[in-house]
This record gives structure tokens, C-alpha cells and sequence, in this order.
């Protein structure tokens, strides 16, 4: 009797850590007031660093492991392949992308116009037995509604980018606090680990925690981890796809189909949709043929890609993930619609344990009255 009790005693932190933790997430636009914004601005390199440590990580460890190296130099190859890929990124994605951008900026009025010639050739082509002033209005409308959406997601982009650039500063300062943190990992996490035991009344709760962390961080970094290579590979697919295609502006196209393959279920319709516009107003006549090639790209990393990278990790069902997704998109935007799929699972495994616990502690109830 008495190790029941405690059981459920030592429940009882991690049941009110989560409470809290729900209600602080239901209301974290009100918490997230002028008061706590320069503090958090203050702490923002440390979560730089503890977001690029995370990143860079397993990258260490399978270095280290694979070629037995000390810390040290398993740390400094990493952030050298880390610097290359990024310096790649600056230097030659990111340049591409704005020099597209702005070729497509300038020259919007032309590819709407020649859009628009393209649709009513076509149709004439067809015989389409359709009122071609009110369909020529149509289309017209049509095509300037698209070409203000696609301006608008420029000037969108741009705002974001100087925003980005504001925090340039920032992200090295955590960049270079993130080697400290690698360095010192093993440290850290100890420390982490006796305040756990220091704070929680029994030596069994801080181990109940301590386990759902570790449980946390494995479903975290084997997703985040999974889906970035996954993207990845989507995106240099979908560019040679284009490319052998002849489709304009290959690279913006793969980079919008790569960065929105991030997000859980929706994110592949998202990246269809400024990918099809966006050939739709350029070069009208492979716009199907975009869709349909980047539809069969998405098929083929829903059924073999995707769950060859990440496998049966996640294991919720698709109706429960579609509501996470919803849900964190809708609290947290993009980076809530992001985790809001190991967050589920994490979720769903805690609470199979818990049901399994209640299960037998009833069955054992029924076992002992069996017996009086």
C-alpha cells in the first residue's frame, strides 16, 4: 500500500509541471508582455547556443565515435563542415534566391501580361465555347491578385531578412557560446541532473523526470534531426527536377518546396501553391507539369523517403498529428507547427504508460480480493 502511495507521490511533480507548462502555453501571448521581452532579448545568444549545440551534437558524437577522436578535434571538424555548408548557403543558395527575387520583382507586369496572352491563345486553341470578355476579365483579375500575392510575399521576405540581419550579432555570440557548451556537455548535463535531485522531494520523482527528458530528447533530435536531412534532399531533388524541367528560377522554387517539406502533413501543400503561382505567372505552360512533379516528389517522401529517414519514430496516429499540427500552428506559428509532432508522440507515450500502470494496478486490486 505504501508504494503505491508513493508512486503517485512521485507523480505528483512531473502531473504539476505539466499543468503548469499547459496553462503557460495557453496563455503565452499574455505572459509574453513588454516586461519579459528584454529579458528574454538579453538570454536570446544562449538560445542560439543551446539551438546550434542540439543542431551540431550528434554530428560531434558519430565523429567521435566513428573515428575515436577526443572531444576536441570531433568539436572543431564538426564546426568546420558546419562553417563550409553555411558559407555554401551565404555565398552561393542565398545570393541565387535574392537575384531571383528581384529579376522576378522587375518584371512582374511582363509575366502577367504574357500569362494572360498564354490562357486566352490556349483557349481559343480549344474552341472553349466561353464568353471570352467575361473569362479575359476573369483572368486578368485573377493574375493581378497573384501577381500583388507574389509581391507581397517579396516584400515580406525582405522585411523578414532585415529583421534576420538585425540578429546577425546575436547568433554569432551564440554561436561561439555554443562551443563552450559542447565542450563542457557531459558537465553541464551532471549539473543539470543534481539540481533535478536537489529540487524534487524523492530520489524516485527526479528519476521519473530525468527519464521523461531523456525520452524527450531522443524523440526531439532523432525528428528535428530526421527531417532536416529529409527537406534536404527534397529540395536538391525537386532542383534537379526542375532543372532537367527547364523551369525558371529552379532554386527559389526548390528552396520554398524544401524549407515548407519541414512542417508535418500540411507543409507540402504549402510549398505547392507559391511553386505553381509562381510558374503559373512565369511560364504558364509548364505550371501543371511543376505541380505535377512536385506532387509526386511529396508522394515519394511520404511513402518511402520520409519514413526511411525517420521511420516509425513518431507512431500517432495521422488524425491526432493533423490536430498537434493545428493547434501548435495555431499558438506558435510555423515553429509550433514544427514540434508539435514530437510533442504528440512524446505525449502519446507517456500516456500509454500511465494507462499500462493504472491497468495493472487494477489488476492486482482485483488479484488481491480474489485472494481474501
Amino acid at each position: 500500500m505504501f508504494k503505491k502511495h508513493n508512486f503517485h507521490f512521485n507523480w505528483l511533480p512531473l502531473i504539476l509541471i505539466s499543468t503548469v507548462s499547459i496553462m503557460l502555453i495557453f496563455n503565452i501571448r499574455s505572459i509574453l508582455s513588454e516586461g519579459i521581452r528584454p529579458f528574454l532579448s538579453v538570454l536570446t545568444p544562449f538560445f542560439w547556443a543551446f539551438g546550434v549545440a542540439y543542431l551540431i551534437n550528434p554530428l560531434m558524437m558519430l565523429i567521435e565515435k566513428s573515428f575515436k577522436l577526443k572531444r576536441a578535434f570531433s568539436l572543431m571538424i564538426s564546426y568546420i563542415l558546419v562553417i563550409i555548408c553555411v558559407y555554401i548557403l551565404i555565398a552561393i543558395i542565398v545570393p541565387t534566391i535574392f537575384d531571383s527575387l528581384s529579376e522576378l520583382f522587375s518584371n512582374l507586369s511582363e509575366y502577367a501580361s504574357s500569362a494572360e496572352s498564354w490562357i486566352n491563345s490556349t483557349l481559343a486553341s480549344m474552341n472553349v465555347p466561353l464568353d471570352l470578355n467575361h473569362l479575359n476579365t476573369s483572368a486578368t483579375e485573377f493574375i493581378s491578385k497573384t501577381s500583388t500575392l507574389l509581391s507581397n510575399i517579396v516584400g515580406s521576405l525582405l522585411t523578414q531578412t532585415i529583421k534576420i540581419t538585425s540578429s546577425v550579432v546575436k547568433f554569432v555570440f551564440g554561436f561561439i557560446i555554443s562551443i563552450y557548451m559542447l565542450m563542457d556537455k557531459e558537465t553541464l548535463i551532471g549539473g543539470c541532473k543534481k539540481i533535478i535531485i536537489a529540487v524534487m522531494p524523492s530520489e524516485k520523482s527526479s528519476e521519473l523526470f530525468i527519464s521523461f527528458m531523456a525520452e524527450a530528447h531522443n524523440i526531439f533530435s532523432r525528428f528535428i534531426i530526421g527531417k532536416i536531412i529529409d527537406s534536404l534532399i527534397i529540395g536538391v531533388l525537386c532542383y534537379i527536377g526542375l532543372l532537367l524541367m527547364g523551369t525558371q528560377y529552379a532554386v527559389l522554387i526548390s528552396f520554398i518546396v524544401g524549407l515548407t517539406n519541414m512542417i508535418p502533413y500540411f507543409g507540402p501543400f504549402i510549398g505547392m501553391i507559391p511553386a505553381f503561382l509562381l510558374t503559373l505567372i512565369v511560364q504558364p505552360s509548364m505550371a501543371i507539369w511543376v505541380l505535377l512533379f512536385i506532387f509526386i516528389l511529396q508522394q515519394f517522401d511520404g511513402w518511402y523517403l520520409g519514413p526511411k529517414i525517420l521511420g516509425d519514430q513518431v507512431g500517432v496516429s495521422p488524425l491526432f498529428i493533423i490536430f498537434a499540427v493545428t493547434v501548435g500552428g495555431g499558438i506558435f506559428g510555423v515553429l509550433g507547427m514544427f514540434l508539435s509532432v514530437p510533442i504528440i508522440a512524446l505525449i502519446k507515450i507517456y500516456t500509454e504508460k500511465l494507462i499500462e500502470y493504472r491497468l495493472e494496478n487494477k489488476k492486482q486490486n482485483l488479484k488481491n480480493k480474489e485472494d481474501i
